[in-house]
């Protein structure tokens, strides 16, 4: 089993669903895997929980499975999204100035993918 960490900085809705497929894969093929939400892709969460929008069946999935490590608290706070991320219970990843670092899943092994 290998591991893998997908670190998304990209807003773009047809960015992210290839996010979303690719960690469902690889989790149902037996690897673990964990998203974290970086950068502009914090401005999807509100769109994210809308049940008309495309991505929701498989941010659905997502969350069920664990596959969500989290969200960067300083890019939610500064890009207006922090209290809904706080309202849907997502965990605030600050570990590096408000950011989360890769450092620490490079030290637990993981293959570290930016989208």
């Amino acid at each position: 089993m290998r591991k893998f960490a997908f670190f998304v900085f990209n807003g773009d809705p047809m960015c992210f669903i290839h996010v979303l497929l690719n960690a469902l894969d690889m989790n149902a093929k037996g690897h673990e895997c964990r998203v974290i939400m970086e950068g502009a892709s914090v401005k999807l969460i509100t769109e994210l929980y809308r049940t008309d929008n495309p991505l929701n069946t498989l941010w659905s999935r997502t969350l069920e499975q664990g596959l969500l490590e989290g969200v960067c608290k300083a890019c939610a706070n500064k890009l207006g999204t922090l209290e809904e991320a706080k309202l849907r219970g997502l965990t605030l990843l600050d570990d590096m100035s408000g950011h989360p670092a890769m450092s620490g899943y490079r030290d637990q092994d993981f293959e570290i993918i930016t989208f």
